[in-house]
């Protein structure tokens, strides 16, 4: 697959590296191609993964990752203009100052309004309850940490499910879009144990059955 990444920080760029080294192609959306952050980044991600402009990484990919910060969230997205149909998975959190709650709950959610900026784009939420070191590393012994993920589109979210599952992680469709109403919250569930209740970082969720 080729997949765009908007947003080279920390998230997508655990993100990005892994899909690169599984072999997809990987552009990193920048302003600065050039820059000597960018190459570090995809030196580090190898053959597989270049950096370049937005419009290009839009032009060429078929899946896009929305992993900005949220305060600049809406100007990234609606700079990127019309996207023909493409997948965008967000996996951002609508995350107040100092971790103080979330700016939209129970009534809507990020990625409700990301799909309203998201101009033609198919919309997905995923990869936005855990920490990106447990993306660099999902291994916990046999143990394989969820993901949950949520769209209206069912072969947009098909495809998320793949590639969270070939980064070792276990998958599970938490239903439409709405439900990222939900998992936001259950993201800040996890930062506020990996940061503020002394938990630490190292830690993930999983999903039992019986």
């Amino acid at each position: 697959m080729k997949i765009g990444i908007i947003g080279s920080g920390n998230v997508g760029g655990a993100l990005g590296k892994r899909w690169a080294a599984l072999g997809h192609q990987v552009l990193f959306s920048t302003r600065r191609p050039d820059s000597e952050e960018m190459k570090t980044l995809v030196a580090s991600a190898g053959p597989r993964a270049r950096a370049t402009t937005a419009a290009e990484t839009v032009a060429a990919s078929d899946i896009l990752l929305l992993a900005t910060p949220w305060p600049v969230t809406r100007e990234m997205v609606e700079s990127l203009g019309e996207l023909n149909n493409k997948i965008l998975i967000d996996a951002t959190n609508p995350l107040l100052p100092n971790l103080a709650g979330l700016e939209f709950a129970n009534t809507s959610s990020g990625a409700e309004q990301v799909a309203q900026w998201a101009k033609g784009a198919r919309v997905v939420k995923a990869f936005n309850t855990i920490g990106d070191n447990i993306m660099e590393q999902t291994t916990f012994g046999e143990i394989s940490p969820v993901l949950f993920y949520c769209g209206d589109d069912k072969e947009a979210k098909q495809t998320a499910h793949q590639l969270a599952a070939e980064l070792g992680f276990d998958p599970q469709n938490a239903g439409p879009l709405t439900q990222a109403r939900v998992l936001e919250p259950f993201a800040l569930l996890w930062i506020s144990l990996a940061v503020k209740q002394g938990f630490g970082r190292d830690i993930a969720f999983q999903l039992l059955k019986r």
